[in-house]
């Protein structure tokens, strides 16, 4: 394997988020797989922990923000923030990625405050816990085609709407809502905003069952005449046919590569696990010898390894490029598509490679073969993710290639 040296102001950071990861996310991940929809209580401390570390500069699991000038450049900039972060949540992933996304103030709406809220508003929401809600039950992947609606009356905004697959939305002090000021401009009219629970109107529906990450709630949400202050929306106001999507698809910038550090971390766990089986079964993996000279099993190992690298390598770029202010769309795509695809690949793989203990509750590899799908879903599918890639390689618009 390739080991690339971790940054040494980082090496304290890693360690700490996975010994955190041994001690408390791997030996507590099978229980709150079964109990569905409970809130992890161990998470507590290490949560408090987590807020002194992104108080203090050191950084943390999530909520990182990638914060970008008209022009494309971005202002603010942490040196190894971003790196920080997807380093953390592969060693947090490491451990479970369900009990990761449940940790209190590190959601994908603290990243899109952190992204896009003004000095007044990241003072007024510091220390709250922040939901993201773009998907909705006739828009999936198409972000652009948001029907929920956001019509100024007065100093307020009245949201309608609604909204599914929302993380940790139940347990959120607030959601980032993503909705339209007008449908006939198309993408350039959607907006985000910060909707703090208790709104009137905002109401839960339901939480869904889902095949993997069950330690995290997803929420479904109906927004029936929510009033929501001018002063929750994030970004310009304006309609600004020029930007387009863009000021609302920066977050993505930042988010995507984190998603796809989890991948990594998933991955990690199931080939060290599977590395282990292995050699308790008498099969040898040696790196001195060419795959093919060796034992099927160990060939299949060696090429889902190869696999992960590429993975781990591209959600590092992706993070180093935000860190020094250069433009990551592109990096930050191809990083979410390769680990997806990857961590399900090898996630499965692994099941396959150790046979009856792999598809049984006697390890976690069977667990870690469902929480692994949803990563190649959620923040842009696969499918969405290449789309990208070819746009911005093609050079093309999104209405020219679909």
């Amino acid at each position: 394997m390739i080991n690339l040296e971790v940054p040494k102001k980082l090496t304290t950071l890693v360690g700490r988020a996975h010994q955190a990861a041994a001690e408390i996310f791997r030996p507590n991940s099978r229980k709150y797989d079964r109990a569905e929809h409970t809130y992890p209580v161990e998470l507590d401390m290490l949560a408090a922990l987590l807020d002194g570390l992104n108080t203090s500069g050191a950084g943390g699991a999530g909520a990182s923000g990638v914060r970008r000038t008209d022009d494309d450049k971005a202002t603010g900039v942490r040196n190894g923030g971003n790196l920080a972060t997807v380093l953390g949540a592969i060693e947090m992933c490491w451990g479970d990625v369900g009990l990761l996304l449940s940790m209190p103030r590190q959601g994908l709406g603290n990243a899109a405050i952190a992204s896009r809220g003004n000095e007044e508003q990241l003072a007024r929401f510091a220390g709250k816990w922040a939901a993201m809600a773009i998907t909705e039950p006739d828009t999936g992947s198409d972000s652009a085609a948001i029907r929920t609606t956001a019509v100024p009356d007065g100093d307020d905004y009245i949201l309608n709407g609604e909204k599914i697959f929302i993380t940790s939305g139940e347990r959120a002090d607030a959601v980032v809502v993503w909705a339209t000021l007008d449908r006939n401009k198309g993408r350039a009219a959607i907006k985000s905003f910060v909707v703090e629970k208790g709104t009137p109107g905002f109401e839960l529906v339901r939480l869904e069952h889902k095949l993997g990450i069950r330690a995290s709630d997803t929420a479904h949400f109906r927004l029936d005449n929510v009033r929501v202050p001018r002063e929750n929306l994030l970004g310009d106001p304006e309609i600004n046919a020029a930007q387009g999507f863009a000021g609302v698809l920066q977050t993505f910038d930042n988010t995507r590569p984190l998603v796809a550090a989890m991948a990594v971390g998933v991955a990690r766990a199931a080939l060290e696990e599977t590395a282990r089986l292995l050699a308790e079964a008498g099969i040898e993996i040696d790196y001195d010898r060419p795959a093919n000279s060796q034992s099927a099993a160990a060939a299949t190992y060696l090429a889902l390894e190869a696999d992960y690298e590429a993975a781990y390598l591209l959600t590092l770029s992706a993070a180093w490029m935000a860190d020094n202010g250069k433009p990551n769309s592109l990096q930050a795509s191809m990083a979410k598509a390769k680990a997806g695809r990857a961590a399900t690949d090898i996630a499965l793989k692994c099941v396959e490679l150790v046979g009856g203990l792999g598809y049984s509750e006697h390890t976690l590899l069977e667990k870690w073969a469902r929480d692994a799908k949803i990563l190649d879903i959620f923040e842009g599918t696969q499918q969405i993710q290449l789309l990208i890639v070819a746009r911005r390689l093609l050079g093309k618009t999104s209405a020219q290639l679909k």
